[in-house]
């Protein structure tokens, strides 16, 4: 149903409703107005065209908190606004508009992802294997870095996260993995009634087109492409190998009944391109009529009526503009834009706002507490046969990758070269996987920022369930300036405990014998790290952000004093106000986090719009024979 306000004689907000009314192909919304209230303006003296651009245009009285300067003129409305055209944005804004009859504004802060429409010009986001520009600069990056970590010999880490349609989707290494079952299980337990893996299972398929085809775990027929490395590089068959004869089993589907072992990961990249939520829901979309995207505009402040959310406060081009809302305003800024957003708009912790002289809407002290983060190191080994990335790194290589790319969309240049990895406990009685693998057959240096030095493989290694907490606050009431970032790295001893068998147990697979025909010395830790005290130096040295920021809006039951959230994604306490991304996790997944905020997207877009949850019961998921013993 259409709303449209009106100004009564008292200046009092009117709204005109119709169940009758159709978009056109011009771009309008006909409606027909009911008789009674046609009546009523023609006693008001007032005349109304019963016909609405989807400009949504709208007044607001002097008495509505958003009014002043901009009351009596005409000011943008839409059903919905959604802040953040990121993982999460992009999936709302198609499933949103899937609705012909409402209306769907979405924001972006960052440009569109492909210059003047061309994929190829612009490679560096489209190009699998171009990823690491984009990490090394601010052109579609918020470029974030955290407070001096305490225990980590008080180094800044570097945050990269996605300012492009995409989001970080945009930017990511494109490994597609969903966590473990257990995690969903959990959230439950932690109060998102709702959000248990049986609730959550289907709407990963939903989203999910994979090339291997539909089964009970895989969707067949949803936008989101994903698909397995085409390299089948010796190195990783190797790594693969090796951890069997580790004695870790090998899982054929990570994503799928069993998540423990090692195995062949599934990547968001589709006939050699990265396959972001910008290109799997926002670009087959972008010609609904009831759908507008805008880039370029950093969303300073959620609009307020009493505790409801009427709109938001922008500047795009040096102006600055508001949109109003008839039905919901959705953040999906993710982890770090979120709650900055809501404290900008008076939504957090009372005592933290007043010191800034934000007006408090509503007191919520969970906002931007909860910090959890993935970290992660690499264990590095020399290779004695060239058959690294190394001279692919090279600058004649590097035009031979990308001139294949350009015409053809194969090649080196057609991977993100993750292809292998896995998951498997780090002590006898933890239920399940809390140590994760990635493995490159190339070295990296410093996010990629450094350029490789020599023949070499990695795994990047790292806990999964880390129990350091941090926290995000206001640095001022400015949006324009960066939070403050605390993620409190390796404050628990548990923790630090975690990272140094991360060190031991990757070292005992590359020690296997499929590595023989490979190994060469090792380069990190270093054959002179041996001691717990020697690779507790080196953990802290070396360890960086897997960039997996979330669970800063904890969705949680309303008596649940830190929780943000409802399990329905409403703001507590707040009305018109939801938050859809990672920042949303009551704690964090067993792996990376694309998938999973691309399955909650999916999942809260039913909520929003009333449609019963889909649910998939009694799914079965593996459970290892004995939980006595580490594997």
């Amino acid at each position: 149903m259409l709303s449209l306000a009106t100004l009564g004689q008292a200046g009092a907000r009117r709204v005109l409703t119709t169940n009758r009314g159709r978009f056109m192909s011009d771009g309008n919304y006909r409606l027909t107005c009911l008789p009674e209230f046609v009546s009523r303006t023609r006693n008001m003296g007032q005349s109304l065209s019963c016909s609405c651009s989807l400009k949504h245009y709208r007044c607001f009285s002097a008495t509505s908190a958003s009014s002043s300067p901009t009351a009596n003129r005409k000011t943008p409305s839409y059903s919905y606004v959604i802040v953040g055209a990121g993982s999460a944005g992009c999936v709302l804004a198609n499933r949103l508009s899937e609705d012909a009859h409402e209306s769907v504004l979405l924001l972006e802060a960052g440009p569109k992802d492909r210059l003047l429409g061309s994929i190829r010009l612009s490679w560096k986001i489209h190009m699998p294997a171009a990823l690491t520009y984009n990490l090394c600069d601010d052109k579609y990056n918020w470029y974030y870095h955290t407070l001096p970590q305490t225990h980590m010999d008080n180094r800044v880490m570097y945050w990269p996260r996605g300012r492009v349609w995409g989001g970080s989707s945009s930017l990511n290494a494109m490994v597609y993995i969903r966590g473990h079952a257990e995690d969903y299980n959990r959230w439950q337990r932690e109060g998102a009634e709702g959000w248990d893996y049986e609730h959550c299972l289907p709407y990963f398929k939903k989203a999910q087109h994979h090339e291997l085809g539909e089964n009970r775990y895989r969707g067949g027929s949803g936008p989101l492409h994903v698909s397995r490395g085409k390299t089948n590089h010796p190195l990783h068959r190797a790594f693969i190998e090796a951890g069997q004869q580790a004695g870790y089993p090998f899982t054929d589907d990570m994503n799928g009944y069993q998540q423990e072992g090692l195995g062949w990961m599934d990547m968001t990249i589709y006939e050699g391109k990265r396959w972001s939520t910008a290109s799997a829901y926002l670009r087959p979309v972008l010609g609904r009529p009831n759908l507008k995207a805008e880039v370029r505009c950093l969303t300073t402040k959620i609009l307020f009526d009493g505790n409801r959310a009427v709109g938001v406060e922008y500047t795009q081009s040096g102006q600055k503009k508001r949109v109003f809302a008839d039905k919901e305003v959705i953040l999906s800024g993710g982890s770090i834009n979120s709650p900055q957003l809501l404290m900008l708009s008076g939504v957090g912790n009372a005592d933290d706002l007043k010191q800034l002289d934000i007006p408090v809407v509503q007191h919520l002290p969970g906002v931007g507490s909860n910090l959890q983060d993935h970290l992660e190191l690499y264990v590095q080994q020399q290779c004695t046969q060239p058959i690294t990335l190394f001279k692919a790194q090279k600058p004649f290589q590097m035009v031979k990758i990308g001139l294949e790319w350009l015409t053809r969309f194969t090649g080196y240049g057609a991977t993100a070269h993750m292809e292998s990895g896995g998951f498997i406990r780090s002590r006898p009685h933890v239920t399940h996987p809390d140590i994760q693998f990635h493995f490159l057959p190339s070295q990296v240096i410093d996010h990629g920022r450094v350029a490789s030095k020599l023949e070499a493989y990695q795994v990047h290694v790292g806990p999964m369930r880390s129990t350091s907490i941090g926290w995000i606050k206001l640095k001022s009431a400015n949006p324009s300036e960066h939070p403050v970032v605390q993620p409190n790295y390796l404050s628990t001893d548990i923790d630090v405990w975690e990272f140094r068998e991360c060190v031991k147990l990757s070292r005992e697979i590359f020690a296997q014998k499929a590595f023989n025909p490979f190994r060469g010395p090792e380069v990190l830790p270093g054959p002179q790290v041996q001691s717990d005290a020697d690779i507790d130096a080196f953990v802290r040295r070396k360890a960086d952000s897997a960039y997996h920021p979330s669970c800063t809006c904890k969705m949680g039951s309303p008596n649940d004093p830190m929780a943000v959230v409802d399990p329905n994604t409403r703001v507590l306490g707040l009305e018109r106000l939801r938050v859809v991304d990672a920042s949303i996790m009551p704690s964090i997944v067993s792996g990376n986090l694309n998938g999973p905020t691309i399955m909650m997207a999916e999942k809260a877009a039913d909520i929003i719009r009333g449609r019963p949850p889909l649910v998939d019961p009694g799914v079965p998921v593996y459970r290892p024979p004995t939980l006595d013993t580490q594997r």
